[in-house]
């Protein structure tokens, strides 16, 4: 957790997909752009896409005897535990009412569960503990406008973890050691500068990151009292090479490594000696996700991502269970956690036409059994296939994508006749688009548009060369991509020239405004998700913790430090590009997003407004980056099909009352949506009836 950013990308938008059942269908006006069979799939219900899933990130507790998962409880995501295996005996053992629980892990010691929450999206994230013998809650980092990162625990140490805090300076977290029972906080070391500190198995910080002044980093050992270089991470290596922890006697480290090549490789690195040993690589992608044995700390299996994910292990007998759950396991597979014996592996499989899956793989009968599925529900539909697509951009780029067909156009990856399509565009941009991640490519393509994810120059995992050829690139090569993407799409006559959208949160948000004002022509209209707007206010107002990150920042986006650099952004801000727009836009918005502020919205909106040009602006109050609330998910994507369906023609249920336990709010263009004046005034009606006196 220590290391988020590199995991979500700066700018990343997250969601949870969800759960419920089906409604009325009906068309746009615009069907004669949709292929009539299109037409006959049924309509799957919005709230079963996004609402809450039945169960959701399953977890095992590392003795192996529990489990735990998130679900609803009273409408809301909540934390609930049983003996493993036995959801007859769940229970609920938190009850958060607003925006639900996000993410929750085990304590090593397997005694208490551990969550972290923020307030409305704030993402000042208080790390809690819950004791399951009592069920008592502590908040472990009870502390005014800190924002917590777990760093780590050991089962050498149980009952304690280390939790970076940021409230005595509030760039730099510094490193404590917490008491799970009491809260106790005993500080390890103070942080005079470190981007990230990194504790061994005794709990201990060993090593710290210091950015350097080009962007790269300084990695240092403390002995003693004294921090001593290390090993420098050069600046075309920052996104790409980071350290994994500490082997069994904290001798060594463990690294995800691209120095001296482009695909980032596993290596082992002796501390005393310095030398370096290569245990994993590969020529495709970078190595993605590593599974170490949680008390050995050596590394069992790796993954390399291109398409999906390939899971390979490191010695015999690791290889025979990898060859077992490959074989067993259905769609894209990821090995989430092991339990403390190594021997019972919790998976996750990401498919595209069934609902997602947790399973567990028992080495010793090397068996893969079912723990949940997220939306069984989905099961009873004719779900969208997805297809990797490999796509050349117009400087030799491999651009890995996802093409999403609907069901009854789908002839095996081709249509008959082009339809339309939505250019989903993911967020970051430091992060990637995976295989039937996206519950929006499952929606939109349901409502008979073909849905294409583009992995663009700076996305992750295909190596430093394709990430580094995306910096000084927001709103050129990047966007070329994009481009390039669609052009592709045409000529294989997927879609037609007029009736492509571009939609995404973040950066994906920033690429649809840059979509309608660099390149107006290409798209006929667009969906912004807390996407910036201005590059220089954006800069200059990132949250104070990002300080360690912020030389990264600006050497790929640009550096509002410099005259030049100021001059870039200016020149790549899709506000300073207004009059280019000529195309429909809808714009959501957290109101308590601490990346990509309220600002970055409010004055695109308002300059369209001076130039009175229309846009629909929708605001949540109690949101941040990105809509978590289901009943607010729900809202935005209810006016996102009405909106869709009148640009593009497909086909879309109607608001209904979609709108109304959300908080959306309407700023601005409330007449450009079909159907949302109605069902703004039916959600006011509805609110006024029950008001008590």
């Amino acid at each position: 957790m220590n290391r988020n950013w590199r995991v979500i990308g700066v700018f990343a938008i997250a969601g949870l997909i969800a759960a419920c059942a089906p409604k009325q269908e009906t068309t746009s006006a615009k069907t004669n752009t949709v292929s009539k069979t299109v037409e006959t799939t049924p309509l799957i219900d919005r709230e079963l896409l996004f609402g809450n899933p039945a169960r959701w990130q399953g977890r095992l507790s590392p003795d192996g005897e529990m489990m735990s998962f998130l679900a609803p409880l009273n409408g809301v995501m909540n934390i609930w535990v049983a003996p493993a295996g036995d959801f007859d005996a769940a229970k609920a053992v938190t009850a958060d009412t607003g925006r639900g629980i996000r993410q929750h892990f085990w304590s090593l010691d397997s005694e208490n569960l551990l969550f972290i929450r923020d307030n409305n999206g704030d993402e000042n994230w208080h790390l809690f503990s819950v004791d399951l013998q009592t069920d008592e809650i502590t908040d472990l980092t009870p502390y005014e406008g800190i924002s917590a990162t777990m760093i780590a625990q050991s089962e050498d140490h149980p009952g304690q973890v280390v939790v970076g805090i940021n409230d005595r300076d509030p760039r730099w977290h510094d490193p404590y050691l917490v008491d799970l029972q009491t809260a106790e906080r005993t500080l390890l070391v103070e942080n005079t500068g470190f981007s990230e500190l990194i504790v061994d198995h005794d709990l201990q910080a060993r090593l710290g990151m210091t950015p350097s002044a080009d962007g790269g980093f300084t990695v240092s050992q403390k002995i003693e009292e004294e921090w001593v270089e290390l090993f420098d991470i050069p600046r075309e290596d920052a996104l790409t090479t980071y350290v994994l922890g500490f082997d069994k006697d904290n001798s060594g480290i463990y690294l995800q490594d691209s120095r001296g090549r482009d695909k980032a490789a596993l290596t082992h690195m002796v501390l005393a000696s310095g030398k370096l040993t290569v245990l994993a690589e590969s020529e495709k992608a970078d190595i993605s996700s590593v599974v170490m044995n949680p008390t050995d700390h050596t590394p069992m299996a790796y993954a390399v991502n291109y398409h999906k994910h390939e899971w390979m292990g490191l010695d015999e007998k690791i290889k025979d269970d990898i060859a077992a759950l490959n074989k067993q396991a259905n769609g894209d597979i990821t090995i989430l956690a092991t339990t403390l014996d190594s021997m019972q592996w919790l998976t996750a499989s990401a498919r595209d036409t069934e609902s997602d899956v947790y399973e567990v793989f028992d080495r010793s009968t090397q068996t893969l059994t079912t723990l949940f599925e997220g939306k069984p529900e989905l099961n009873e539909f004719a779900l969208p296939r997805s297809y990797p697509q490999t796509i050349q951009s117009r400087d030799g780029l491999e651009l890995v994508s996802y093409l999403t067909l609907p069901v009854e156009a789908d002839k095996g990856g081709k249509v008959d006749a082009p339809i339309p399509m939505v250019l989903l565009v993911h967020g970051g941009p430091w992060g990637r688009d995976n295989f039937a991640d996206s519950a929006r490519a499952s929606w939109l393509a349901n409502r008979g548009y073909a849905v294409l994810q583009v992995n663009f120059r700076a996305s992750t995992g295909f190596g430093k060369n394709f990430v580094n050829a995306g910096n000084g690139e927001w709103a050129a090569a990047m966007h070329n991509d994009l481009l390039d993407a669609v052009d592709w799409a045409i000529d294989r006559r997927i879609t037609s020239k007029d009736t492509v959208a571009i939609m995404g949160g973040s950066y994906g948000g920033y690429a649809t405004l840059v979509g309608l004002t660099f390149t107006p022509e290409t798209f006929a209209c667009g969906v912004d998700i807390v996407g910036p707007s201005n590059l220089n206010t954006l800069l200059e107002s990132v949250p104070p913790y990002w300080e360690g990150f912020k030389k990264v920042l600006h050497s790929a986006v640009g550096n509002p430090e410099t005259e030049a650099g100021r001059k870039l952004l200016e020149e790549r801000s899709p506000l300073n590009f207004v009059d280019n727009i000529s195309k429909p836009l809808l714009i959501g918005q957290g109101a308590n997003d601490p990346r990509v502020k309220q600002a970055e919205s409010d004055q695109i909106v308002s300059a369209m407004q001076a130039k009175q040009l229309p846009v629909t602006y929708i605001l949540y109050p109690d949101e941040g980056h990105g809509f978590q609330k289901p009943e607010n998910r729900l809202s935005f994507y209810a006016t996102t099909e009405s909106f869709l369906a009148d640009c593009l023609g497909g086909r879309h249920q109607p608001i209904d009352d979609d709108l109304s336990d959300s908080s959306i709010q309407v700023v601005q263009g409330v007449e450009f949506v079909p159907g949302l004046k109605e069902a703004i005034a039916k959600k006011s009606l509805i609110a006024t009836n029950t008001l008590e006196d």
